[in-house]
């Protein structure tokens, strides 16, 4: 779970900016939406509003980029050009993050400057109640020269100084994260941070707008629990859909054995593989999940399911379904999971080629369940999801660029509306900013630039 994420000079981030799934005490709307964990309380959805440009789906990718820079343990390319532009200076930038991990609450933060990782640390967070306990502490100096303080009880250890010398002189890198590094050790005394890695590689979940499902050819085909989920979910929301199957050859009959230095390559690759399962895209952009099962690679390509005329029923490729089609079935994994598991999903423009009135009933239904488990947080423009039936207001968050062109982040439940105030005119109104200005279109002389005369 999400506490609270906190960045600096990240993108539009020039000042540091927090978003946090703390509730405000004074609101006792949807009292179902707080999760209770060793008496703190958290929010299981978050909304986050703006125009365009205003910085919203920046937050998501300061968090991914984030967690590419833990569970890759290298700085991703991408963070040593990504500094707020309108700083005077070369500035570190700084990431900071709190979440509980099976009942157990951890903060953690890094900071860097350009390729350096000047700090590095991971706390057992008090959650504000009690004090935080070290687990580590790293700093790197400007002679890229790293010291690594542990807790006290590694400390006095003899063997785990051994452990500690032979990670500051084989292993750690002034430019890369420690994290990973630490939570493969064996070590009694570090156990937890194996369960604090877990977070960023397993708990926490990203979809972009560019993303594609994922494994649903394979899941659709092992767990029939998820099958029937998933079918039902379709079948309800009436977009045609019928059924889901899961196509399955051998990998021979599947590509032809015309290039045979291709397939070796590809079984090479599902050998080599954790899970002995790799997913490809084929030219039409559907996924193809190659798996070993019983010693044989098999292919398994999604295929939905339709029926037409005289109630005949026919399968579709997924390169035959709309790009609306196709978004809803990257969720299905979402909501089953964010129902019944502690996971974290993190979307950005929940509503991408989704039509108002479907996303609005799956985050309704999920807004309703009072037996959920997971987090689910998303930017979106759609105004009808503005519905205190459907959020507290301490779920709703907006962003802004200030007067400096910096994203500033903050929560409808600051502006105390009431809770029967109709919150969705409100912000087409402009009451709590974070929308487009708008100015009028009927001054504008189109015809100045017409260029076709």
């Amino acid at each position: 779970m999400l506490v609270r994420f906190v960045v600096e000079n990240l993108f539009s981030f020039g000042e540091r900016k927090e978003f946090n799934t703390l509730p405000n005490q004074r609101l006792k709307t949807l009292n179902h939406h707080k999760y209770s964990i060793e008496g703190f309380d958290i929010l299981k959805i978050t909304s986050i509003y703006g125009a365009n440009g205003a910085g919203k789906s920046n937050l998501i990718k300061a968090l991914q980029l984030f967690q590419k820079l833990i569970v890759e343990a290298e700085i991703p390319f991408r963070l040593t050009d990504s500094q707020f532009k309108f700083n005077s200076d070369n500035k570190k930038q700084v990431f900071a993050i709190e979440f509980i991990q099976e009942d157990t609450a951890f903060y953690y933060g890094i900071e860097l400057l350009d390729t350096l990782i000047l700090t590095e640390e991971l706390y057992l967070s008090g959650l504000g109640q009690e004090e935080d306990r070290l687990i580590f502490e790293r700093k790197t100096d400007e002679d890229e020269t790293t010291t690594i303080t542990f807790l006290e009880d590694f400390e006095k250890d003899e063997r785990s100084q051994l452990l500690k010398s032979i990670l500051l002189e084989e292993f750690v890198k002034p430019n890369e994260p420690i994290l990973k590094l630490i939570s493969n050790r064996d070590n009694k005394f570090l156990q937890e941070v194996k369960k604090a890695f877990s977070w960023f590689a397993e708990t926490l979940q990203i979809i972009t707008p560019e993303s594609k499902p994922r494994d649903l050819a394979h899941k659709i085909e092992i767990n029939k629990e998820f099958k029937r989920y998933a079918e039902d979910t379709m079948c309800s929301l009436h977009v045609g859909i019928t059924s889901l199957a899961s196509e399955k050859k051998e990998l021979k009959d599947f590509f032809g054995e015309d290039n045979e230095n291709s397939l070796d390559k590809l079984i090479k690759e599902v050998e080599k593989s954790p899970k002995k399962m790799i997913g490809i895209r084929s030219r039409r952009g559907d996924e193809i999940i190659l798996v070993k099962e019983d010693d044989q690679i098999w292919a398994k390509r999604l295929q939905i399911g339709h029926t037409g005329r005289n109630d005949k029923s026919a399968l579709f490729d997924l390169e035959d379904e709309s790009d609306g089609t196709i978004r809803l079935l990257d969720f299905m994994p979402v909501f089953q999971n964010i129902t019944t598991k502690n996971k974290l999903f993190i979307i950005d423009e929940i509503e991408r080629s989704i039509h108002p009135l479907l996303i609005k009933e799956l985050v309704k239904k999920f807004s309703l369940d009072d037996k959920t488990h997971g987090q689910l947080i998303f930017t979106t423009h759609e105004s009808n999801l503005l519905d205190q039936e459907i959020f507290r207001q301490d779920e709703i968050w907006f962003a802004e660029k200030n007067e400096h062109g910096s994203t500033d982040l903050y929560s409808l439940s600051d502006f105390k509306e009431h809770k029967t105030i109709d919150i969705r005119k409100g912000y087409l109104n402009g009451r709590y900013g974070s929308i487009p200005f708008l100015a009028n279109l009927q001054d504008l002389n189109w015809h100045e630039y017409d260029t076709t005369q």
